[in-house]
């Protein structure tokens, strides 16, 4: 039976990834930051499901639960890890409080890297020779769960956007750095999500901003993030993509996964950088 490791699966993708692959007979370990998240996920899922209770910012805790995977693989190496866990901070960089930009980077970025490497050793084959000698079987695998937010960048986005910039370029460096072992990194590009990530972020943006310039902008963005919200894909969308790439044998650097791909995804990236400005400032009211 093949490992993985997810973290943040209490809601969203990673609870949707974490069921999917339990129920095409992975084992699962899956981070959770409270006792009741790990409860009730692990009721939902069973037992080839184990709850591993830590924050990503905490590296302690993080060493602690890698630990304890190791300990359960009893010299079985990891398979994957599914870096999913995150938060959204969202308002106008002029105003954002510096705490709130640090802890966005600190969950979406750094967090990733201090998961990856208390985890990157379990990957690892027993012999260093047998790295590029696995037959046909699917090689072990980093996966990144990024966003199109990490090639465009909306207003008001800032905070979250440049976390995800950030781990487009920590995805290139450690995909090249980890073709020594024989091991995949994979950058999945979601769209819009139905994941509560965006209800907890819209709930603050107006509220936390009152009296700036941005208010009526602030307003559009806040109605469109809810109507993205909703109309966007259901995390299965997602997790049946990381299910299907951890089955190839031969994976791509990074999977969009976008609805309504020619607007979001294939116009905003072709257009001159001028042009998308003022298509998006029109938008907003910003111009």
């Amino acid at each position: 039976m093949r490992s993985v490791v997810i973290t943040g699966v209490s809601t969203g993708i990673g609870f949707a990834a974490a069921e999917m692959l339990v129920r095409r007979g992975f084992r699962v370990f899956g981070s959770v930051r409270n006792a009741g998240d790990e409860e009730r996920v692990r009721t939902r899922l069973g037992p080839q499901f184990s709850p591993l209770r830590f924050d990503v910012t905490d590296e302690g805790a993080v060493r602690t639960a890698a630990g304890r995977v190791r300990d359960e693989l009893r010299g079985e190496p990891l398979f994957a890890l599914i870096n999913n866990a995150g938060i959204c901070v969202v308002g106008p960089l002029a105003h954002v409080p510096l705490a709130r930009f640090r802890e966005q980077l600190e969950v979406n970025l750094v967090g990733v890297c201090s998961v990856t490497q208390a985890f990157l050793p379990l990957m690892l084959p027993p012999e260093n020779n047998d790295r590029n000698n696995r037959g046909c079987r699917p090689r072990p695998c980093v996966v990144n769960v990024g966003s199109i937010a990490g090639k465009v960048a909306a207003p008001f986005a800032g905070p979250y956007a440049a976390s995800k910039f950030g781990l487009e370029g920590f995805s290139d460096s450690l995909r090249r750095e980890l073709m020594l072992f024989g091991i995949d990194v994979v950058l999945l590009q979601p769209g819009p999500v139905i994941t509560p990530i965006w209800d907890k972020a819209e709930a603050r943006v107006l509220d936390d901003y009152p009296g700036t310039p941005y208010e009526r902008s602030l307003e559009k963005f806040r109605s469109v993030s809810m109507s993205e919200a909703k109309d966007g894909f259901a995390a299965r969308v997602v997790a049946e993509e990381i299910y299907r790439l951890l089955e190839r044998r031969h994976r791509r650097a990074r999977y969009a996964i976008v609805p309504n791909r020619l607007i979001n995804w294939t116009f905003p990236r072709c257009l001159p950088d001028k042009a998308l400005d003022f298509c998006i400032g029109k938008f907003f009211g910003l111009i």
